[in-house]
Formats: C-alpha cells, structure tokens, sequence
C-alpha cells in the first residue's frame, strides 16, 4: 500500500464525455499495440493516460477476461514510492487514488465494474502475498487497464 494512503488505494480514471461511456469511471488503459504484450502496454498507458513512469511500476499479476473474439486484459503492479498521477491526455477528465472498498461507490464503466469483484479479490490476495522483500508489503498499490 501507499504509504501516506492507508488503506491501499486503486488509481481510476475518469472516462472523458466524449469517450465511449463516458463519465464513468475505470482503469487507466487502452488498446494493445500489435507489436507488445499486456504488460507492456499496461506501463505504456500508464505513462500516457496517468503520467507514471515505467520505472516507478513493479508488475505483479496479469488478469485475463477473455470473451472468445475479445478480452480485457488487467495488469496489478504496485507503485513504488508515492507516484503523483494526473489526467495526462485528452482521453482523461481526473485522475483518482481511490481506496479498495470505496471504488464501488462511483459510477463505473460497465465493463470495469462487472470484473471489479475479480480484481479487487486479485488486487487484495496479491498485497497479502509475500514478496521479494521477505513478506513485506510493497511501498504501493496501482491498477492498470489494457485491452486488446
């Protein structure tokens, strides 16, 4: 979790007007490139859509929602330090650390919020996991959108 936001804290995205269903909130993200995978494009978007360096994410889980000729691909990483994340394109009106048990509470994408019960039981399992550090909790928790 983040350090100074206790409990840890998903980064939303508030969905443009003119985007598709926006208004609503969801993850930072977008289209995989045909040249990258799910991570890559993850770290991308984080850098165009929320202004987060690649340097300051450390990926840790990659959920698939697979729906035969589509699917939305959700990568977990945890933030390390205490990024400062912005609407850094058109595509975004704000941008929102937004705690765990709180992100019901906004009007969501209907996308999101149908996958929203997986994740947050990932997002949660994975922050309880021990890790690299000798079981330590990571610095933070950030949430990453790719479809494709």
């Amino acid at each position: 979790m983040r350090r100074d936001l206790d409990p840890p804290h998903v980064l939303l995205q508030l969905r443009a007007a003119w985007t598709h269903d926006g208004g609503t909130w969801a993850l930072p993200g977008g289209a995989i490139d045909s040249h990258e995978g799910a991570r890559d494009a993850a770290v991308r978007e984080a850098g165009e859509e929320a202004g987060i360096s690649a340097a300051d994410i450390d990926i840790r889980h990659v959920f698939v929602d697979d729906h035969g000729d589509w699917r939305y691909a959700t990568v977990i990483a945890f933030a390390e330090g205490t990024p400062r994340a912005w609407a850094a394109n058109p595509e975004s009106d704000d941008m929102r650390w937004v705690p765990l048990d709180s992100v019901r509470t906004y009007p969501l994408h209907p996308g999101f919020a149908a996958s929203w019960p997986d994740l947050a039981e990932i997002t949660a399992t994975t922050l309880l996991s021990p890790d690299a550090t000798g079981g330590q909790l990571p610095d933070g928790s950030v949430t990453y959108f790719s479809s494709g």
